[in-house]
């Protein structure tokens, strides 16, 4: 095998690696005693048909296999021995017209990860924007709860229901004159006008007494979960057990008791928390932007082309989908058209600061243990259909980049958390306006930022043999050796600085649908 580097421009790398022919046929030869021994053929005993024969009968088969194999291990001899980090998949091809008996010329061409200085972490200054939970935020949270644990008394056995009303009812659901399965039930709680039951049902329920019995016919939805109800109609046999009125539902010790906690306080002190656990995200968004501000305003690099590409379509994709859903969906795609070279700008931003993230992770010694990752399989497996979630990790196990990209996440946050134990905090308490607005702002101003000038850049240096893989908020960067690509994450976008994952695209293996949404009760939606 001989390797010729045509190309070394920046990043980009391209070999010709030429595989002779008498490589070619003393692979094929080797092959051929290999297989030999187990070929069976009328008039020879077992292990006895001559190489030649062997040879005549299997040798197109043989030959494709051979040559598939002799490229994969020269191509990956020139990646370890030439210490390349690949941006993304290689592109690797034969020339054309090939011929059996000739030497087989393949081309290598990629891009490659630059060499990253290390940014240092120290000197970061951080400023955490806390939104600080009022007596009044309580009071108000408190209120919602109570009203979403109304309490009922029995009504006067004349009183007529109506709209807000609790009934207890008995019903039984029938089709064409036959019970259905899961339209019975006893001592149903329904209140008219929550929605609940199917639509037609409780309008029909307006109006009656204690006692009362009533048959209504109703139609089931279209769309209805079971198949069977769907679009059909079907008449409820009801018994009227009960007609409630809401009472007022003080809160009180009893109330919190009555919720499971041992008192008021307790509860309140859980609603501060989740309160505060409600905007803790705004904060970590804030300061993570101010932290990618300060690495990005230090550090401009050659990125990777193909890298920038992919994470822009990922970006233009959703974009366009959602210029879509606009009431006036053509000028929205005009208008992010005239915007493309910013969006463009915003992508690389993003390479560069995964790179960044990487980087830093790896010379600080940041990881995702095998214990997180074996989580992280479990609650993406969650999401499948139980029959499907033995394959769907298995997937996982057998996809380098799937697993990497399920990683990505949680990897970038550790990073991030080390970056925010490093730096100098301080902390200013404001409003949840004056937070959401500093949010703004600095999307605002990292757009900008993406679309100035760039600096001269630096040659790039040979990348040394070791594997990077971060993800900013906004871009899974990886890379890795060319295998298989790895299934695209959905990501939301914003105008200003929108946000997309995964440098890799769609999976060479199909990963198992998720599970649909659990059926309901066939007399609710």
């Amino acid at each position: 095998m001989q390797t010729k580097q045509t190309v070394n421009e920046g990043l980009k790398r391209a070999y010709l690696i030429t595989i002779t022919a008498d490589e070619i046929s003393a692979k094929i030869d080797a092959e051929i005693k290999k297989i030999a021994p187990q070929v069976k053929m009328p008039g020879f005993r077992p292990g006895k048909v001559p190489a030649n024969l062997v040879k005549k009968m299997h040798g197109e088969q043989l030959h494709a296999q051979t040559l598939n194999d002799m490229i994969r291990e020269s191509t990956d001899k020139v990646m370890k021995d030439e210490e390349l980090r690949p941006a993304m998949q290689p592109a690797i091809s034969l020339g054309e017209g090939y011929e059996q008996g000739k030497d087989a010329e393949v081309t290598l061409e990629l891009e490659v990860l630059p060499v990253v200085e290390t940014p240092s972490t120290d000197g970061l200054k951080l400023e955490k924007l806390v939104v600080p939970v009022s007596d009044e935020q309580i009071d108000e949270a408190l209120q919602n709860i109570a009203g979403q644990n109304k309490s009922y008394k029995d009504a006067a056995k004349t009183k007529k229901a109506a709209e807000g009303n609790q009934l207890i009812i008995d019903f039984v659901g029938k089709l064409d004159g036959v019970e259905f399965e899961g339209g019975k039930a006893e001592d149903a709680a329904l209140v008219i006008g929550s929605g609940a039951f199917i639509p037609g049902f409780e309008e029909q329920l307006v109006g009656v007494k204690t006692g009362d019995e009533k048959t209504i016919t109703v139609t089931f939805p279209a769309d209805y979960q079971a198949e069977h109800l769907a679009g059909k109609e079907a008449t409820f046999d009801i018994t009227v057990k009960a007609v409630k009125v809401e009472t007022d539902t003080k809160v009180d010790e009893d109330f919190a008791k009555n919720l499971g906690l041992d008192s008021l306080d307790k509860l309140k002190e859980i609603i501060k928390g989740q309160l505060e656990q409600q905007t803790a995200g705004l904060t970590r968004t804030q300061m993570k932007r101010s932290l990618l501000d300060q690495l990005a305003a230090g550090h401009d690099f050659e990125v990777p082309a193909t890298m920038v590409e992919a994470e822009f379509q990922q970006i233009w994709a959703q974009l366009q989908q959602e210029a879509a859903r606009e009431e006036d969906p053509a000028e929205a795609l005009k208008q992010i058209e005239d915007e493309k070279d910013d969006y463009k700008a915003i992508a690389e931003r993003r390479v560069r600061l995964g790179l960044l993230l990487s980087e830093i992770g790896q010379a600080n010694g940041v990881e995702v243990t095998g214990q997180e990752m074996q989580m992280l399989i479990q609650q993406a497996a969650s999401q499948y259909r139980p029959e499907d979630r033995d394959r769907f990790v298995q997937y996982i196990q057998q996809e380098p980049m799937a697993a990497a990209q399920l990683r990505a996440p949680l990897y970038e946050d550790k990073v991030v958390d080390f970056l925010f134990d490093k730096a100098e905090v301080t902390t200013r308490e404001v409003t949840i306006e004056e937070l959401q607005a500093a949010i703004e702002a600095e999307e605002e101003a990292e757009a900008e930022k993406a679309k100035a000038p760039a600096k001269k850049k630096a040659p790039a240096k040979k990348a040394p043999a070791k594997k990077a893989a971060a993800k900013t908020d906004e871009v899974e960067v990886e890379a890795k050796p060319a295998a298989k690509k790895a299934p695209a994450k959905k990501a939301p976008a914003k105008k200003a600085a929108p946000k997309a994952e995964a440098a890799e695209k769609a999976p060479a293996k199909k990963a198992p649908a998720k599970k649909p949404a659990a059926k309901k009760p066939a007399a609710k939606k």
